[in-house]
């Protein structure tokens, strides 16, 4: 059996991503890891600028005013992504498994690779405009942590991140 596959997901993984996971996998048995955190840990500033780069005003003012979420419901948002991204790639490598993350993602991420010695990480993503530009997304961060490749795949699209 090989090294394991980590993906780390903001978004639920659908047909899109499948098809680009199973390209990774190559038909391999890799065994497949998959990690939602229960906080995707966002900056106020930094969505409101996002929000605005992509002409989002009224969600860009929405979110300024907006509460801070609860726990329980990100954990049960998260609890989703999770269930529907395990769906979404049932059946493929050597087998699907996956955790809710809780404190940070990419620290949560670091970890996982570490404890199952993985040669590879996938990070899956929406487009971050200031994040990515900054390089201060998900995926720069884990490369920075890990000092191996860090793949950046955009969620329900072919498009791979500037990692």
């Amino acid at each position: 059996m090989s090294d394991p596959l980590v993906i780390l997901t903001e978004e639920p993984l659908g047909p899109e991503d499948r098809i680009n996971i199973a390209k990774l996998l190559d038909g391999g048995e890799t065994p497949v890891v998959v990690l939602v955190p229960s906080n995707t840990e966002r900056h106020l500033v930094v969505d409101f600028l996002e929000n605005l780069s992509l002409l989002d005003i009224a969600k860009a003012f929405r979110e300024l005013t907006g509460q801070s979420a609860d726990p329980e419901s990100e954990r049960a948002e998260a609890a989703d992504i999770l269930a529907a991204s395990l769906a979404a790639l049932a059946g493929l490598g050597g087998g699907v498994t996956g955790e809710i993350v809780d404190g940070g993602a990419v620290a949560g991420l670091v970890a996982k690779v570490k404890a199952l010695d993985a040669a590879q990480a996938v990070v899956v993503t929406r487009p971050h405009a200031i994040a990515d530009t900054l390089h201060t997304d998900w995926a720069n961060k884990a490369q920075d942590a890990l000092g191996l490749p860090v793949l950046h795949l955009y969620a329900g699209s072919g498009f791979i991140g500037d990692s």
